[in-house]
């Protein structure tokens, strides 16, 4: 069984319950966090000073307040972290429930543990740190069809650059300019109208906006 283990979630009470679950494990270590920004600076340092945490547990969705974040989320805190540091076993225990957003983690970047908050979520989460100790990948039962599911969209890397670029408010022509000067393929302005106007045609969306709001409901962006 793991040995050092970190919980990042920003409510308390959430990783009050985490922990209850843990501790029977015989886990001898176990922290908590409440920002995505500690949970990274404390994993780095661990890892530093050759003590490192095995298991990472976080939500997804981190509240803002008073305090600035270099990372606001827990899938971006996800993403780096596996990125780095491939060896970091992560669970990600969340209320959301988005087939996109579970297959990118878990089948794109290799995200160990996927666990939906609610009536039967702490049982799940001891079933996924029992497997995801074992070496195995731990989905929660309602969502383990969406990772074998054949209708679900395959999305690019390009097109969710692309989706994120239109969320933050940037123009297609805008868009052109800053792909064309970080090397992203096409960047054409030509390109990118017939990449959105394939996009809004797969999601079904009236407009951009509407294409954003489809997009950001199903864990894109």
């Amino acid at each position: 069984m793991f040995s050092k283990v970190l919980i990042a979630d920003d409510l308390v009470s959430v990783n009050s319950g985490v922990h209850s679950v843990l501790e029977p494990l015989g886990i001898q270590q176990i922290d908590r966090v409440n920002y995505c920004d500690d949970a990274w600076l404390k994993i780095l340092a661990a890892a530093r000073e050759g003590k490192p945490y095995e298991l990472l547990i976080t939500d997804l969705s981190f509240k803002t307040d008073h305090r600035e974040q270099k990372i606001k989320s827990g899938d971006a805190l996800a993403i780096e972290l596996k990125t780095l540091h491939p060896d970091l076993k992560i669970i990600v225990y969340t209320i959301e429930e988005k087939p996109q957003l579970v297959r990118n983690l878990v089948l794109k970047h290799h995200i160990n543990g996927y666990v939906c908050k609610g009536r039967q979520g702490l049982q799940q989460l001891t079933e996924a740190v029992e497997d995801v100790d074992q070496g195995k990948t731990y989905v929660s039962p309602q969502l383990v069809s969406v990772l074998h599911s054949k209708s679900m969209l395959e999305i690019s890397e390009y097109d969710i650059a692309l989706l994120r670029e239109l969320a933050d408010g940037y123009l297609q022509d805008e868009i052109a300019v800053k792909f064309k000067k970080q090397g992203v393929k096409p960047a054409s302005l030509s390109a990118i109208e017939k990449r959105l106007l394939t996009l809004r045609t797969q999601f079904n969306a009236k407009n951009g906006t509407q294409l954003i709001a489809i997009s950001k409901d199903l864990g894109l962006i």
